[in-house]
């Protein structure tokens, strides 16, 4: 029996297909796990995402309306953007919230680490929960143009619930800080 974390795939060759500063692709030409020839594509990410979920006192949550691109369609989302790896990610975050919401926060928890879309790219997305929470004037890149809300978590929590919300990360640290609070860690 063969180790379950072994690597099944081999590969044959490799082509770089695209690069920009952000995200290349790469096709490749493989054996399959069956032993028949394919191949298979995948998008390398040059750093990582970052989410941010802050949460005031009374429970409430700032949300960044947004249109997105690869989407065709206006998206609710907590502040979140991209972070270099060879910057902390917990000073991607803090620029991410002060950028998006102008809002910086005292306590920062990292909640969740997951990638994306495991099938076709290698990125990694780092959530975190920021409280004690501090406005300041938020300071958005050229190529957004944000609505900043404040709604409290039941209602995010049910945005997330009945699909309004589907940005993945959004989703996730919703769920998670809902998980938290059911078991007494916030």
């Amino acid at each position: 029996m063969q180790n379950p974390e072994e690597n099944p795939w081999k590969t044959v060759s490799e082509k770089e297909v695209y690069n920009n500063p952000w995200i290349s692709l790469t096709e490749y030409q493989v054996i399959n796990p069956s032993g028949n020839p394919g191949i298979y594509g995948k998008v390398h990410y040059k750093g990582f995402a970052v989410g941010v979920l802050p949460l005031d006192e009374e429970m409430n949550t700032y949300l960044v309306g947004q249109y997105r691109f690869a989407l065709d369609q206006y998206s609710w989302e907590i502040p979140e953007g991209g972070g270099a790896f060879e910057v902390d990610p917990i000073d991607s975050a803090k620029r991410e919230l002060l950028e998006e919401t102008g809002l910086k926060a005292a306590r920062w928890t990292e909640i969740q680490r997951m990638h994306l879309s495991n099938s076709v790219s290698d990125e990694l997305s780092i959530i975190y929960l920021a409280q004690g929470l501090q406005q300041f004037e938020a300071e958005p890149e050229d190529t957004e143009q944000l609505i900043i809300k404040k709604v409290s978590f039941d209602e995010v929590y049910r945005m997330v619930c009945n699909g309004e919300i589907t940005d993945s990360l959004s989703v996730a640290a919703v769920l998670k800080i809902r998980l938290m609070q059911l078991e007494g860690q916030l």
